[in-house]
């Protein structure tokens, strides 16, 4: 099977894409000519170069494609300007779907029953049309509940995300819409906050466990989140193209667990005191609010903002049976991954 993995130069893009090798798969992957690669260096894939936008590198890479991954995120939600955001979530997204359902063979629209395909570049795809088109959503686009586990079907009830948070809804949206609408046979996972070893970046939840694991890290903020390793949610995502019902999400989550817990776990693999003060929601809307005027008032872009600790505060405990009913899906528990993350960590 030939696969290509959009956005492999990223945490989770890297692990997908380490995940098909190992599994035997034919392996192409989409970069930029800029992107830092140190995640897939070791790995015999196929390199092609380009952007969201570069339509001849788009179709070449595609063509002969089975499946197509999709872990391209721009996830800086501490932009002053949101314009990038939506630039690569939702217009970068939408010019990918347009090629690939160019390769997508004709489905029924499930609104009209009318067979549909948006162009015929399939005729030159010789491995056949495209089977299914993996996109890497959010938890962010979910909604939430105080008194039960939230579903994929529960509608999204909350707001106050800040711009990201709305770049990545109406890229879930413009997926979902061109699975119903335009024949592309695309699933969506709701990824949560991953954890685990080869954060080369990295990430910034990564950055707080290596600050925990090297003991420069004294206090934690006082939220809970959705966790989920690294590698569990790579091997999501190859479940959902093999199993994944064509439209529908999945959620992509092992625990809800308080972040003080989380760092707690990592200290203890690294063999240090974790982090003592806790910072209640209340501290962090003020730190993030003076952070916002330094940031307008410098203008320079700061990690702290208002719009990061409002999504925070409004996650909810997640209800993943659905992948483990139709995707065949079991996440180990998360302490293995944060075991690895400091492991590595420490060692690079």
């Amino acid at each position: 099977m030939t696969v290509l993995v959009l956005g492999a130069s990223g945490f989770l893009g890297s692990h997908v894409t380490r995940a098909l090798v190992q599994d035997g798969q034919d392996v192409r992957v989409l970069l930029r000519e800029s992107s830092s690669t140190k995640g897939i260096d070791d790995l015999d894939v196929e390199r092609h170069y380009g952007g969201l936008f570069d339509d001849d590198a788009l179709r070449t890479a595609m063509t002969g494609c089975d499946v197509i991954y999709y872990c391209v995120v721009d996830a800086r939600m501490w932009l002053r300007d949101p314009a990038p955001l939506f630039h690569t979530n939702v217009d970068g997204l939408r010019n990918v779907l347009d090629i690939a359902a160019e390769f997508s063979e004709p489905r029924p629209n499930v609104r009209t029953g009318e067979e549909v395909r948006v162009g015929d570049a399939i005729s030159s795809n010789s491995g056949g049309p495209l089977r299914k088109f993996v996109f890497t959503s959010t938890i962010g686009t979910l909604g939430r509940s105080d008194t039960r586990l939230v579903t994929e079907e529960d509608p999204r009830n909350w707001t106050g995300g800040g711009p990201y948070i709305e770049a990545r809804v109406a890229a879930e949206e413009l997926v979902l819409s061109y699975a119903r609408e335009q024949g592309l046979p695309a699933v969506a996972m709701c990824v949560a906050t991953t954890y685990g070893p080869r954060d080369w970046q990295p990430t910034p939840h990564g950055s707080m466990i290596e600050m925990v694991a090297k003991g420069k890290m004294p206090v934690s903020p006082d939220f809970s989140l959705e966790v989920v390793g690294i590698e569990d949610a790579a091997r999501a995502m190859l479940l959902a193209a093999e199993h994944g019902r064509i439209g529908e999400r999945y959620i992509v989550a092992e625990r809800f667990m308080k972040v003080r817990d989380i760092n707690a776990i990592a200290a203890r693999a690294a063999g240090v005191s974790p982090p003592r003060i806790n910072i209640p929601l209340p501290v962090m809307y003020g730190v993030s609010f003076l952070n916002d005027v330094a940031s307008k008032l410098l203008r320079r872009d700061f990690p702290m903002a208002r719009a990061g600790t409002r999504m925070s505060a409004r996650m909810s405990a997640l209800d993943h049976s659905k992948a483990e009913r139709e995707l065949g899906w079991k996440p180990q528990p998360i302490e293995d991954s944060l075991t690895r993350a400091v492991d590595f960590f420490l060692t690079h």
